[in-house]
């Protein structure tokens, strides 16, 4: 497991700590997992525990916000869902209150602008 404390990445998704969540973003209601990055092969990168709160803004399909809460135990963990060629589990460190950037990464492509897909 890797731990973090101000940025890594798993894979296509960034994990940055900033000062605080964007106006427009809105808490999303918990029903189970929440999952950071849906995968197009349905190997989701996904957080279980209880710790925090997920921010959305249905105009900004690429950035999303975690929100540490009570009971984080000074981090929380992102799973990468996927029994072969996984990516290390990260443990997002911090205290309630912290927030992290979550950031699916693009790439240039001769067609344009794409997700970057892994």
């Amino acid at each position: 497991m890797k731990t973090v404390q101000n940025r890594a990445a798993q894979g296509d998704v960034f994990f940055r700590k900033v000062k605080t969540i964007p106006d427009g973003f809105a808490k999303q209601k918990r029903r189970g997992p929440i999952v950071v990055a849906h995968s197009e092969t349905g190997h989701n990168h996904e957080i279980e525990a209880l710790g925090c709160f997920h921010f959305t803004k249905p105009t900004e399909a690429m950035v999303s916000y975690l929100q540490l809460a009570d009971g984080c135990g000074g981090g929380i963990d992102v799973v990468h869902k996927r029994t072969f060629d996984t990516h290390e589990t990260l443990r997002l460190l911090g205290k309630p209150g912290d927030v992290f950037e979550v950031r699916r990464q693009r790439e240039w492509t001769p067609e344009g602008w794409r997700r970057v897909e892994d």
